[in-house]
Parts: C-alpha cells; sequence; structure tokens
C-alpha cells in the first residue's frame, strides 16, 4: 500500500498493485500519446491505479551515439500534457540536483536512478521539493542499506518515499533478482518491482544493453507472490523501433494479458 497521497492517482492501491509504465523515453508526442491512451484504458478497465512513466532525458549510455531525448523541456512539456489529458500521475527520473526543481514542475513524481541512488545531493533535492520519490535499488546494493536512502529523504521532513527492486549484478553482464529483497525493503517504504529492467543484460561488448523479455511473465509473477506494492514496467507499441531500451520492453499488446494473470495471483496472495 502507499501510506501517502500521490496527485491524481485513482482507486484505492490497498486493494491491488499500483502500476508504472509507460516507453523508456519520451521520443515524441504521438508516441507517449498513444501508449498513455491504450494503458489508461487497460487500467482503468482492471481498476488498478497507474502511474504514467517516461525518461525526459536518457543520461546513463554506454555509447556517444545513443539516443539521449528530444529536449528537456520539450519532453517534460508533453510528459505534463499527457498527465493532464489522461488526469494520471506522471513520473520521470532525474540525474543531477538541478534537475529536481525543473523537473518538479511538470511531473508528480521524481525518480532517483539506480546508479545515482548514494548521490547525496540529488536524493537530498529530489525530497526537498515536496514530491513523492521513488529510489531504484542499485544494481550493487543490499536491500538492507536501502533504508540509509530512505532516511536522506525523510530526512528533509518528505515521507513521501518509495523503493524499486530493479535486480543486482550477477557477473558484468547480466542481472538477478533476489525476491527475498522485497520484504526486506518494505520494511523502510512501499515496494516496487521493476520487471523489464530487472531482465537488462548491460554491458555488452557492442555497447548496446540486451535483454530477456521473453521472462517478463516470469518476474512479475514471481514477484506478485512474494508481495509487493507495486509493478514497474516498460512498453511500446513497437519495442524493437525503441530508441531507448528496445531489447528488453514488454511490447504494449501484451500488457493487458499480464495484468489479468497478476491479478489472479495477486487475490491468491491476498486471500492465502
Amino acid at each position: 500500500m502507499l501510506p501517502f497521497d500521490i496527485q491524481r492517482l485513482k482507486f484505492d492501491p490497498d486493494k491491488t498493485f499500483f502500476l508504472i509504465a509507460g516507453p523508456c523515453a519520451v521520443e515524441g508526442e504521438e508516441m507517449l500519446m498513444r501508449i498513455a491512451e491504450e494503458l489508461v484504458e487497460i487500467t482503468s478497465y482492471f481498476n488498478i491505479p497507474f502511474i504514467l512513466k517516461g525518461s525526459f532525458k536518457k543520461a546513463n549510455r554506454s555509447r556517444i551515439d545513443s539516443f539521449t531525448g528530444i529536449g528537456d523541456e520539450k519532453a517534460l512539456k508533453i510528459l505534463r500534457k499527457a498527465g493532464e489529458k489522461f488526469d494520471v500521475p506522471v513520473l520521470t527520473d532525474i540525474h543531477i540536483p538541478s534537475d529536481a526543481a525543473m523537473a518538479a514542475e511538470y511531473v508528480d513524481i521524481l525518480q532517483i536512478p539506480a546508479f545515482l541512488v548514494r548521490q547525496t545531493d540529488l536524493v537530498v533535492a529530489a525530497a526537498r521539493t515536496g514530491k513523492p520519490v521513488n529510489l531504484k535499488k542499485a544494481q550493487f546494493m543490499s536491500p538492507e542499506s536501502m533504508q540509509f536512502a530512505v532516511e536522506k529523504v525523510k530526512h528533509t521532513g518528505n515521507n513521501k518515499v518509495m523503493l524499486t527492486e530493479r535486480g543486482s549484478m550477477f557477473g558484468y553482464t547480466d542481472l538477478v533478482v533476489d525476491f527475498r529483497s522485497l520484504p526486506v525493503m518494505r520494511q523502510y517504504a512501499p515496494v516496487v518491482l521493476d520487471i523489464t529492467h530487472s531482465l537488462q543484460q548491460p554491458n555488452q561488448s557492442t555497447g548496446v544493453t540486451g535483454g530477456r523479455p521473453q521472462l517478463i511473465e516470469t518476474i512479475a509473477k514471481a514477484g506478485v507472490a512474494a508481495g509487493l506494492d507495486g509493478i514497474f514496467l516498460e512498453t511500446h507499441y513497437n519495442p524493437s523501433e525503441a530508441k531507448s531500451d528496445a531489447s528488453n520492453m514488454l511490447p504494449l499488446a501484451q500488457v493487458e494479458a499480464l495484468l489479468k494473470k497478476l491479478l489472479r495471483i495477486h487475490e491468491a496472495v491476498k486471500e492465502a
């Protein structure tokens, strides 16, 4: 559950998990609106609280020629427009302290990327905006160590914080999910499982991150069974054409069927 309110978050999160979903990056207005519209339709039908996500900028890239964005202000304006049009909260990630105040003018939730979650100035800057903060657990950190990241947010007087599991490094080019982390981190804040990033295969010799999207359903089912508050996934109507994270996103056409299965598991867990 969420012990705090998020602006425009519909329905009652206590009754089911909430969903954070959208494309990896904002590639344009038409693209984001198309994805948002379908996700809103699906989550409204299933009565799932929905948060639209999209990165206004991609700062963590392997290669110098990788796509980083369409322009900060342009992307942020598109995110705000989508949130207002579909009446849903919007999440984006920030990378440097000065991003916090800028992004907070356009979105409802600020996310700290996994590689940056130990950056105190960045975490504190996000918290001081008063917006809810989603802290992604670094691939090299234990779940127990995330309590200190939570404390950094709460030290500012902002208690609106949640934690996201996104896998741990397994060698140089793979990630694994330790499902023990979900109940551990849930002691400190509401917990989200990032299904699609947990299936990345980083540090490939080509400089382009790989992925194992065929295991999305497996990871998602296990996460719901283990107990979580929210699910994070990236989706695109044609992942192969996406300019970021193409190799591990869930095709938009498969979102409805996946959520239907996850809701059944969630009901079974609640009744157990």
